[in-house]
């Protein structure tokens, strides 16, 4: 996981090359005097009803790209599409050839979430596939010290499972919800099939504590690691 690091193939898919354990050394690295500070974040799915939100606790020192990793987590998605923040008129993403927007796209790895926070609360705009288009808002607050023996990123709570990724984006999303409750509807039998496991009401907290918990250790090893080298 970095703790630091930014124009764009905005977004990642899972053909980057560096590991997250790799992420979190260089991140380390990049922001040694700050490695107990963290904030709360609350991630919001833009245009759901109701409200699909996660509220997670995360380092300040992790880069843009390791938030998007802790995102990806906590809403549950699977993290095959491009993506980017938008912060102000400015965005961050991955690099890639060619870069079509109005304000070039900073690296995301070369971005510390500490570095574009403002002191009391600071909005995000988080975007997940260019073409379902699934809109998030961030809202980081409560800047301070990380508890003693506690290990970051924590999920703190949420309310509804986020939607199955290729759902269409949010008019998609609730139409295939509409139709497997309907029976009349033409396509009842396929979508019920095919979303036959998921249930709107319910979080995989154990799957997303567990992949928070791969990041939290990887930052924790990073933490001791650069103390052992910088004593």
């Amino acid at each position: 996981m970095e703790l630091g690091t930014a124009g764009c193939q905005t977004g990642g898919m899972n053909e980057t090359n560096r590991t997250r354990k790799t992420k979190t050394l260089d991140s380390a690295r990049s922001a040694s005097n700050s490695f107990n500070q963290i904030c709360t974040i609350r991630i919001e799915l833009r245009d759901s009803d109701p409200l699909i939100w996660r509220q997670v606790e995360v380092p300040t020192s992790i880069t843009l790209e390791v938030l998007h990793d802790v995102i990806q987590i906590a809403m549950g998605w699977l993290d095959r599409h491009f993506w980017e923040f938008k912060i102000g008129k400015q965005r961050y993403g991955l690099p890639m050839d060619e870069d079509w927007g109005a304000v070039p796209c900073i690296e995301a790895t070369k971005v510390c979430l500490r570095d574009v926070l403002k002191p009391r609360k600071t909005m995000i705009d988080y975007l997940h596939d260019f073409g379902d288009d699934w809109a998030h808002r961030l809202t980081v607050t409560d800047i301070r010290q990380g508890e003693p023996g506690v290990s970051y990123p924590r999920y703190i709570g949420g309310e509804w499972a986020g939607p199955p990724e290729e759902s269409g984006g949010i008019p998609g999303f609730y139409s295939i919800l509409d139709a497997r409750t309907d029976p009349e509807h033409p396509s009842h039998a396929e979508i019920t099939q095919w979303f036959n496991h998921y249930d709107p009401k319910m979080i995989d907290e154990v799957l997303l504590k567990i992949g928070l918990a791969r990041i939290a250790n990887q930052y924790d090893a990073a933490k001791t690691r650069i103390a052992k080298e910088d004593s």
